[in-house]
C-alpha cells in the first residue's frame, strides 16, 4: 500500500469553529479540553492529556467562562481534601451540543468531503 493509498485510507475528519464575534470562540481544542476537565475532575490533568500547559489550560477556561453568560467550568484549590474542577451544567450542555453539531455536520457533509478526498493529489511513496 502505498502513502497516498494509507492517507486516503484514513477517514477524514472534519473540524468546526464557531466564531460569536469578535471576542468568543468555540473550536476543538476548548470542546476537548472541557471533555477532559469533564474525564478528569482537574484542569491540570485535563491540559496534561492534551500536552498543554496548565497556564493555557487555565487561559482558556478562562476565555470560556468570560464568554458564556454562566460559566462552563467550576474549580476549586486544592488543600487538605484536594481541588478539582468539574463542568457546570452549562458547561455539559455547551459540550453535548457542539459534539452534537459535529455528528450532523459529518453526516451531512459526507458525501461532499468523499467528493474533495477524491480529487486530492496523489502522493508519491517515500523511499
Amino acid at each position: 500500500m502505498t502513502q497516498a493509498d494509507t492517507s486516503r485510507a484514513k477517514a477524514p475528519t472534519l473540524r468546526i469553529r464557531i466564531l460569536f464575534g469578535d471576542d468568543a470562540m468555540l473550536g476543538p481544542g476548548k470542546a476537548d479540553l472541557l471533555e477532559c476537565i469533564r474525564n478528569t475532575g482537574s484542569i491540570a490533568a485535563a491540559g496534561r492529556s492534551m500536552s498543554m500547559s496548565y497556564k493555557r489550560a487555565w487561559t482558556l477556561v478562562d476565555e470560556m467562562n468570560a464568554a458564556f453568560r454562566d460559566p462552563l467550568v467550576e474549580s476549586s484549590r486544592g488543600g487538605a481534601k484536594g481541588g478539582g474542577a468539574r463542568l457546570t451544567a452549562a458547561g455539559a450542555e455547551v459540550l453535548a451540543n457542539y459534539r452534537r453539531l459535529e455528528e450532523i455536520l459529518s453526516e451531512a457533509g459526507a458525501a461532499r468531503i468523499g467528493t474533495i478526498q477524491s480529487m486530492l493529489k496523489d502522493i508519491p511513496e517515500e523511499t
